[in-house]
């Protein structure tokens, strides 16, 4: 953010002649150095013409270890066994990988950045990313907020049993009647669309959560289609409300499976705009959480959709079986192969 704004208040110098050096250690590849270099390699013009410099008006220049006279590839093996394989890549070979303890390891959201789509329809302001298929199951989730321009409220939906993002909603100014508003609007679309299909929604019942039940009952719960969703050791939380209470333990768990399912490619990702937030959710002490500067909404929303799936897959066996497996096919629990707990005497 800080490099934004500096860029931001530099560049009416720069364009009444002035020259600029960037040099930098590349980090993630969507902050503002990544969009100046990546911009700097568009060197075809709309004739198809090839420029000396990117459409930017900057020259690309790439400096490896392998440009040095004395370094070698027993060099490169003594600095990568000194650091990480993926800090080498970033310190001396030039890739766009963050340096932060991301949640999800650096070579999945690389390959992540490939996968991002633009909506292929939206109403109002939801975006969707897949049709709505009939005979399958859908979860819906709304992570709440104050709706004053401060953090968003987000709204994920997954499909069932493929476990495919189908659509997503975000927005920092809407009322909690609004955000209400709008997750009930997709359930009705989702019910029109796909009558044969199973509905699961929730919202989390932390802070503006309570609000949210308030007009989840005022509007009449029998009005919103599906099944409404309750954390199975609801007891536990403060009042016994409904919904899902998140805690420091039930977010860890879920950034765990979350990630698991991620990086073995079982939950299929496609928006730009979660992706963007899955780059700068790191590591902070004992738990995860956004960088300064940017927002989590979409994943904690999603984090409530896991929770969901994992309650879901005690009586569903599809479900079981998708979250439940590894990347070779078999069972990550009451599996055969899986080694025994050693003896202790």
């Amino acid at each position: 953010q800080i490099a934004r704004e500096f860029w931001t208040a530099i560049s009416p110098t720069l364009s009444t002649g002035g020259k600029c050096i960037f040099t930098s250690t590349p980090n993630v590849d969507d902050d503002q150095f990544a969009e100046i270099w990546f911009e700097s390699q568009r060197t075809i013009d709309e004739f198809g013409n090839k420029n000396d410099v990117g459409r930017n008006g900057f020259k690309g220049y790439h400096a490896t270890w392998e440009a040095h006279p004395d370094r070698d590839e027993a060099w490169a093996r003594i600095e990568r066994a000194k650091t990480s394989d993926d800090r080498f890549k970033r310190e001396h070979e030039c890739k766009f990988i963050s340096f932060q303890e991301t949640l999800i390891n650096s070579k999945t959201l690389t390959e992540l950045s490939f996968n991002g789509l633009d909506p292929i329809r939206k109403s109002g302001q939801v975006r969707w990313y897949g049709p709505i298929r009939d005979g399958r199951s859908y979860c819906v989730a709304l992570d709440p907020s104050m709706g004053t321009g401060g953090d968003n409220a987000a709204i994920q939906v997954l499909e069932l049993p493929s476990l495919r993002q189908v659509a997503e909603w975000q927005h920092n100014h809407s009322p909690i009647e609004d955000q209400i508003k709008i997750l009930r609007g997709i359930l009705l679309e989702i019910q029109h669309n796909a009558p044969k299909s199973e509905i699961y929604w929730t919202i989390e019942n932390n802070a503006m959560g309570e609000a949210g039940l308030v007009v989840i009952r005022d509007t009449g719960e029998e009005r919103f289609p599906g099944t409404f969703m309750h954390d199975p050791n609801r007891h536990l939380g403060p009042k016994n409300r409904k919904g899902y209470n998140t805690t420091h333990r039930t977010k860890l768990e879920a950034c765990a499976r979350f990630k698991s399912l991620i990086e073995s490619g079982k939950l299929e990702i496609f928006s730009k705009n979660l992706i963007h937030e899955m780059k700068y959710f790191i590591a902070k002490g004992n738990t995860y959480e956004a960088t300064l500067g940017e927002a989590d909404d979409l994943i904690m929303s999603m984090m409530l959709n896991i929770r969901m799936i994992q309650h879901i897959a005690t009586w569903d066996t599809d479900i079981y079986s998708t979250i439940n497996t590894n990347v070779s096919g078999k069972f990550e629990e009451d599996s055969e192969d899986m080694p025994l707990p050693m003896l202790i005497i």
